[in-house]
């Protein structure tokens, strides 16, 4: 689905990605996890096109397309789908508005008609339920007045209606309570498919303990320093990060 090649990548002239290699393929999750300062989120905004982000060197291919070649806008349109870490308020535009403009946007994209009004509140609610999304929340300007457990379900809530084939969630569990967590994780774990594919960045194994994934990568200075099954998680949550400052990068 997406293969990123010897990718490397500055912000404002400093160098964070410094030869990032990573393959994923439809049905997979795969988490990032490091240090903060390992680059986690600026492969994560790389991938979805960020501008304020210099690739330097490197291929990122999707589904057969020079993704790097592709607009932001594209990019979403062609399926890859990023949550942000701390969500932002639009106040004065409802979440119904602006998930409609989104989902004709992606239509438009396809060569299709934009959809029709009653189809498409059928699918809010479908959607809604699936999430776990209070349906009073849906009525409301986005993310204005949210706690931060309510955003980061409208992310999930807004993955759904979108339907990407890569989501990137980057630290979807920063600031979330137990509950709160256990609640997300159910969300996108039902809409897991084999069709689709999960990248997730997070510093803590917790969120590994809703969202299992078949395969887990370190990321340290710029570049994926070791890569193995859920189990690494584990040892990570047992050793810390400390023992990578004895790597020699």
């Amino acid at each position: 689905m997406i293969k990123i090649t010897d990718l490397h990548a500055n912000v404002e002239g400093k160098e964070i990605l410094k030869g990032i290699n990573l393959e994923v393929r439809a049905g997979e999750i795969h988490a990032i996890m490091g240090p903060n300062g390992s680059g986690k989120s600026t492969l994560a905004s790389v991938i979805a096109g960020r501008d304020s982000f210099e690739v330097t060197q490197g291929e990122i291919e999707f589904e057969g397309k020079n993704l790097l070649e592709m607009s932001p806008e594209d990019r979403a349109n062609a399926g890859i789908f990023l949550s942000f870490q701390y969500p932002v308020e639009i106040p004065g535009v409802s979440m119904t508005n602006f998930m409609k403009a989104a989902v004709n946007e992606q239509r438009k994209y396809k060569g299709l008609e934009p959809i029709k009004p009653a189809e498409f509140l059928k699918m809010l609610r479908e959607k809604a339920a699936l999430t776990g999304m209070d349906s009073t929340l849906i009525s409301r300007p986005v993310n204005e007045g949210f706690s931060g457990g309510e955003k980061k379900r409208n992310e999930i809530f807004q993955m759904a209606i979108l339907d990407p084939k890569l989501a990137i969630l980057d630290e979807t569990d920063s600031g979330l309570d137990i509950d709160a967590l256990r609640i997300v994780s159910e969300g996108v774990n039902k809409l897991k498919s084999p069709d689709n594919a999960l990248i997730l960045v997070t510093h803590y194994q917790r969120l590994l303990d809703y969202i299992v994934p078949d395969f887990v990568h370190v990321l340290y200075k710029g570049k994926i320093v070791k890569s193995a099954g859920k189990e690494l998680a584990l040892e990570l949550e047992e050793k810390g990060y400390d023992w990578l400052k004895d790597m020699d990068i």
